[in-house]
């Protein structure tokens, strides 16, 4: 077990070579310059230093099976970085991960739980599924002291290994051939508006947009054109325009006709609440409904569902009834969406 105490160059009486290995518990300052890091390891270079530091220095001396502050971010940040992610090296003994790729985050926040519960430990993270970038700085690994016993390391090892998935990962955008049918009456102007809109999302995704259909409103017109867009190789509708409040829309009457299921219709999240999601079950297809043309070029509900259809989950009516929690989509919410004039950020490590 890690032992403590103070050393007081005034009244040490021990050859400072002892002191060596020692590990500095506090930041200290010294007269005429210098100073000894919080987690610093005494060395020989460092012996003039502290016999220069007024007042007493708390140091600790680490058995065998102690692992030093740094040792132990390290292995925790390590050990919750799946697929996705890369660990930077220590800064003041807080280890991040970082995404490596652009995706969706998924975290394990039972696993996180569990890990924390195993003090001096410290995971922190931001928050499931949410959308990033390479760069994004999204959890650290840090203890609470500057040492810490090799055995509680091991039983979080052996806790992570029992659960048989990543911790933390980033699932990478699938590309996907988009399609897009409409029944919304829009000027020209809006309708550019709508398609730049449409293009410039899905291309950050990496997909590609193959065509805008325009219809008539009539359920007929609306399957024929899905069933033309899937024999044209799309895997993934979008449809918009249409009354999710009107039991005649055409758009979710087409459903059936195109060997289609709903999922939900409605999402409660403001805005973007008569967002519906459908699904070709036999084809793997998702037909997703934006609503308003006209909202599209803002951030909504349907911003927060297409990662995750974009990576290929399978989205349930549980996942989007789960929207409520967090679903007034307000400017303080605004972090939840993908940014999708970024391609990658370079977060800095705080110091």
């Amino acid at each position: 077990m890690m032992q403590a105490f103070s050393f007081d160059p005034e009244t040490y009486t021990d050859s400072p070579v002892n002191l060596v290995g020692t590990i500095v518990t506090h930041a200290v300052r010294v007269p005429g310059g210098g100073r000894l890091r919080k987690g610093q390891a005494i060395q020989v270079a460092d012996l003039d230093t502290l016999a220069r530091a007024e007042g007493p220095v708390h140091l600790a001396r680490l058995d065998e099976d102690d692992v030093h502050e740094d040792e132990a971010g390290r292995r925790l940040a390590s050990l919750i970085a799946g697929p996705g992610l890369t660990v930077r090296e220590p800064v003041q003994s807080r280890v991040n991960v970082i995404a490596a790729h652009k995706g969706l985050l998924r975290v394990d926040a039972d696993a996180v739980h569990a890990i924390n519960r195993h003090a001096p430990v410290g995971i922190f993270t931001v928050l499931d599924r949410l959308p990033v970038v390479p760069g994004k700085i999204v959890a650290g690994a840090k203890i609470a002291t500057v040492a810490m016993p090799e055995r509680i390391l091991r039983e979080v090892e052996s806790l992570v290994a029992k659960r048989g998935q990543p911790v933390l990962e980033v699932k990478p955008y699938l590309p996907h051939r988009v399609g897009v049918v409409v029944t919304e009456g829009l000027a020209d102007s809006l309708r550019a508006r709508f398609e730049a809109a449409v293009r410039s999302k899905m291309t950050w995704y990496g997909s590609e947009t193959l065509r805008f259909d325009y219809v008539t409103n009539a359920p007929e017109a609306v399957a024929t054109a899905i069933d033309q867009l899937l024999q044209d190789g799309a895997n993934l509708v979008l449809t918009a325009g249409g009354n999710m409040m009107d039991p005649l829309d055409p758009s979710i009457l087409a459903m059936p006709e195109v060997g289609a299921s709903i999922i939900r219709l409605g999402a409660p999240a403001h805005p973007g609440s008569m967002f519906w999601l459908g699904e070709i079950a036999a084809a793997s297809v998702a037909i997703v409904n934006l609503a308003s043309c006209s909202m599209y070029s803002k951030a909504t509900v349907a911003d927060l569902v297409l990662p995750w259809v974009m990576t290929g989950e399978t989205v349930s009516a549980d996942d989007l009834s789960a929207l409520g929690y967090g679903g007034l989509l307000d400017r303080d919410m605004g972090w939840r969406f993908p940014n999708y004039d970024l391609d990658t950020v370079d977060e800095p490590d705080e110091t």
